[in-house]
């Protein structure tokens, strides 16, 4: 059985970047690399909204990117998490507007309503995209 285990406190990097050919258990996996490092750095409140944005960038390379080849990015910040899921395909991709109760295409729409901001950004050459995604912690309330 594989097992993910966090960044210790006295190696914690505010960053994980890894290259993966998607299969069966890799969403799950990813998953819960980038819950333990929000947990790690205090943001664990992100991590439904972070969780849910990642799977449905990586079902898109799953569907979309032959080989289902990707690069991974998750990125702390203050206050806030960035999910990068990078590829070789091209095309950019593009929410649907179709019905909500479609069985495919609402993933980028899902992303658009749990992040609170999503975007994508093409390689110097054109020939790879960047899909991100950022979750921001809620202020304090002041009292």
């Amino acid at each position: 059985m594989n097992h993910a285990t966090g960044p210790q406190a006295t190696d914690f990097q505010p960053q994980y970047r890894a290259e993966f050919t998607l299969g069966e258990h890799s969403a799950r996996h990813l998953r819960r690399i980038l819950r333990l490092y929000l947990r790690g750095s205090g943001l664990l409140e992100l991590a439904y909204a972070a969780e849910l944005a990642l799977t449905e960038l990586l079902a898109n390379v799953v569907r979309h990117v032959p080989g289902r080849r990707c690069g991974i990015c998750f990125l702390l910040l203050p206050g806030a998490v960035r999910v990068e899921v990078a590829d070789s395909c091209p095309r950019l991709p593009v929410p649907v507007t179709g019905d909500v109760l479609d069985d495919a295409g609402r993933g980028l729409r899902l992303v658009e309503a749990v992040t609170d901001r999503w975007g994508v950004m093409r390689g110097h050459d054109g020939s790879r995209k960047t899909v991100w995604s950022e979750c921001l912690a809620k202020a304090p309330d002041a009292r």
